[in-house]
């Protein structure tokens, strides 16, 4: 009645929103910002991050380069391959060649991880739409 008679309207806010939850929000905003803080091992030894590079999505398509001289105007320069790991003794990639059937380790090698990141999601997303579907005519 007060509010109505100076005009202004009183409006609240819904229940178990972050705006209710002031004390809270600032302790998980404390909680992220310590988190952000925090160095690794590797940081607190070398003083430096850590070089991430190296590391590839296993299971993704890779072009493994052929920079042969003796390569024909019409032959391609390289295979669609599959990354299956690392080299155990050396620093190179494992490529498994689906043609020939052979592993391979080099570190000449192009990745196509977006291609496995997409053909994932788009096979994760199907069988959430035949669940829904399920779901719904039950």
């Amino acid at each position: 009645e007060y509010y109505e008679e100076i005009g202004i309207s009183h409006e609240t806010s819904v229940a178990r929103s972050p705006q209710q939850n002031g004390v809270i929000e600032r302790c998980n905003r404390m909680l992220i910002e310590v988190a952000h803080t925090i160095k690794t091992p590797y940081e607190l030894l070398h003083n430096k991050l850590p070089d991430l590079s190296f590391l590839h999505v296993f299971g993704a398509l890779c072009y493994l380069t052929n920079n042969s001289e003796n390569l024909g105007k019409l032959q391609p320069k390289a295979d669609i391959e599959i990354f299956i790991g690392y080299a155990p003794t050396k620093k190179a990639f494992r490529i498994y060649n689906r043609c020939t059937r052979r592993i391979v380790e080099t570190i000449h090698v192009d990745f196509d991880e977006l291609t496995a990141m997409a053909s994932e999601q788009s096979s994760s997303g199907s069988a959430l739409n035949e669940m829904t579907l399920a779901t719904i005519s039950s």
